[in-house]
């Protein structure tokens, strides 16, 4: 698992790579908390070479969200692959987190 970033409109956009599960998934949060803890604008995380996510790496985006709420920031996932999407539907996760194909549409999401 690997995580890059860089501010794209003032928004925080994390990319994140390979696989995000019980072995990695307190890394993947710390590594996001860390990236967003004095962010302003609004933070999205880029799926687009994530490979993979399990309950681990939901409950870190879920405390991600949590975080990032409780300090009225706006969030938002972008590009999850078939399988990555199909894991946010069935979990409910997309209900409750703003999902977006494409990091343009995220970006337009947020700014609004």
């Amino acid at each position: 698992m690997e995580i890059s970033t860089e501010t794209r409109n003032g928004a925080l956009i994390a990319k994140a790579e390979g696989r995000i599960d019980g072995a990695n998934a307190r890394d993947f949060e710390s590594a996001v908390q860390t990236a967003v803890r004095d962010c302003e604008g609004a933070v999205i995380i880029d799926c687009e070479n994530l490979s993979y996510i399990s309950s681990a790496g939901l409950r870190a985006i879920l405390l991600i969200a949590k975080t990032l709420g409780k300090r009225k920031v706006k969030f938002a996932l972008c590009s999850l692959s078939e399988p990555i999407a199909e894991i946010f539907q069935i979990s409910g996760f997309d209900q409750i987190i703003s999902t977006h194909s494409s990091r343009d549409e995220a970006l337009a999401a947020v700014d609004s």
